[in-house]
């Protein structure tokens, strides 16, 4: 028997692989009760001593720092004897289909939400919750400004798992499902970003203002000359800062799941709009944007209500005037907006205005061109109106009722038998898309029943023709 290789001089044998490291298997949220992270608890201790301190302090210091102290020891502790129990009693967690949360402490209350009535989903990240790598998950659902649910200070991967259990739920599928793979559709490039937003009329003519009266001050060293600048210093960071900071990075995919939206400098947002909750869409093109061929697209979501429908209507902030076209055939499926044909309005204030199977598409606006893009499936009441002067002109007006959002599509000072005969095609189109299969509750559920239903029935077709090629004996 010869002696290994190593003992006859050869060089040792190579010990075997290391098998890989198992992946780290996540927290299921599909079951089990959760809560926010505990940091919530120092949080709210922390804000609520701050405003004691900030309102109450000013009147205690008469009577010495030590009252001040004193109450503010006092504060700290009673915050904590109630944050601790609220925060330990606020819990939520999926049952099967419904989300169920409960909170209050003093005052219980209990919600279970059925997620078939989802209209989007969103994580947010504020600026000190990226610090602490938390993250807050927005769900928005039909019923107005009341219905939002908010499930604050929660781990972001809990948070992003969540998410996509809930979309899961709310597409009919199990809430374990993988998260549906995405597409890249756009990504906004700063500088673009930052040229749209300087080439704007309001912003350069508040930059002239403002140049103006700083030269005007160190000319003149008249201070009250700076009174003037405040409103225009105040203007800029709301509509050229703001719109800066909150849509640097922006990156837009498309998914089974519906459209999925990143942005945010300080505060990051993920943003979901599942399939069919975009109710109606506008192309706003400023006039000194058509230079640069660029425009924004904004749209009125569904389940947004309130201060969130101004903060969620931007789907595009600024893109390539094809490439918003685009945008806008993928959230309307099966439709091309921009060959609808338009009757143009010839008048001081030429409109244009029409509709196909799919689509009612109005343009107006002379220095701000704005196109409004409506499914006909989407519209909610549709209206021909005409006031006293417009009689004796003989015109009307077709308006196009959506829910309330950024989109108030109309077709203003039309004849009036061309109004007559678009409103008569708006009732047309709309009753024939107006179908039970055209809703937009548990969407992959759906299509796939659809596509079984229309398989068995071909199957159904084809046994009975062979049935019927069989020859008799």
């Amino acid at each position: 028997m010869l002696p290994p290789p190593h003992v006859r001089g050869g060089p040792p044998p190579m010990p075997p692989p290391m098998p890989p490291p198992r992946p780290q298997q996540d927290a299921d949220v599909t079951t089990g009760v959760f809560r926010a992270h505990w940091l919530i608890i120092p949080f709210q201790v922390i804000a609520v001593t701050l405003v004691f301190v900030a309102l109450v302090g000013p009147i205690l210091t008469q009577f010495g720092f030590a009252w001040v102290l004193v109450l503010a020891v006092a504060v700290v502790f009673g915050s904590l004897a109630y944050a601790l129990p609220a925060w330990w009693y606020g819990s939520f967690g999926l049952r099967e289909d419904h989300l169920v949360v409960h909170s209050g402490l003093l005052m219980r209350s209990s919600r279970e939400i059925p997620l078939s009535r989802l209209q989007a989903v969103d994580v947010v990240q504020p600026l000190l919750m990226q610090v602490f790598g938390l993250a807050e998950l927005r769900i928005e659902l039909a019923g107005g400004d009341g219905s939002a649910i908010r499930l604050r200070c929660l781990r972001r991967k809990v948070a992003e798992r969540l998410r996509v259990a809930v979309l899961a739920h709310a597409a009919g599928l199990p809430g374990r499902s993988p998260e549906a793979p995405e597409w890249p559709f756009y990504r906004l490039p700063f500088l673009l970003l930052l040229g749209a937003l300087t080439f704007r009329v309001p912003v350069l003519l508040s930059f002239i203002l403002l140049l103006l009266l700083v030269t005007a001050f160190l000319v003149f060293l008249e201070p009250g000359v700076l009174g003037g600048a405040v409103p225009l210093i105040l203007g800029l960071l709301r509509y050229y800062w703001g719109p800066l900071a909150r849509y640097t990075d922006f990156y837009a995919s498309l998914s089974s799941d519906g459209l999925r939206l990143r942005y945010g400098m300080f505060q990051r947002r993920m943003q979901t709009v599942p399939p069919g909750r975009v109710q109606a869409v506008r192309v706003v093109e400023p006039l000194l944007w058509r230079a640069l061929g660029v425009t924004r697209v904004e749209a009125t979501v569904a389940g947004y209500a309130g201060a969130r429908q101004g903060d969620s209507t931007y789907l595009l902030p600024v893109a390539p005037l094809g490439r918003a076209y685009s945008l806008v055939n993928e959230l309307f499926p099966e439709s091309e907006a921009a060959m609808v044909p338009l009757v143009v309005n010839r008048g001081l204030l030429s409109t244009a205005a029409g509709t196909d199977e799919r689509l009612f598409v109005s343009v107006r606006g002379l220095f701000c061109r704005v196109t409004e893009i409506v499914p006909v499936e989407r519209m909610q009441t549709l209206r021909l109106s005409a006031g006293p002067i417009a009689q004796i002109r003989g015109r009307a007006t077709v308006d196009v009722d959506t829910p309330p959002g950024p989109v108030a599509a109309r077709a203003p000072g039309r004849e009036a038998v061309q109004a007559r005969r678009l409103l008569a095609a708006l009732v047309e189109y709309g009753r024939r898309a107006r179908v039970p299969s055209a809703g937009t509750e548990r969407w992959a559920t759906r299509a796939t029943m659809h596509g079984e239903s229309v398989t068995k029935r071909y199957e159904g077709e084809e046994s009975e023709g062979l049935k019927g090629d069989t020859p008799e004996r």
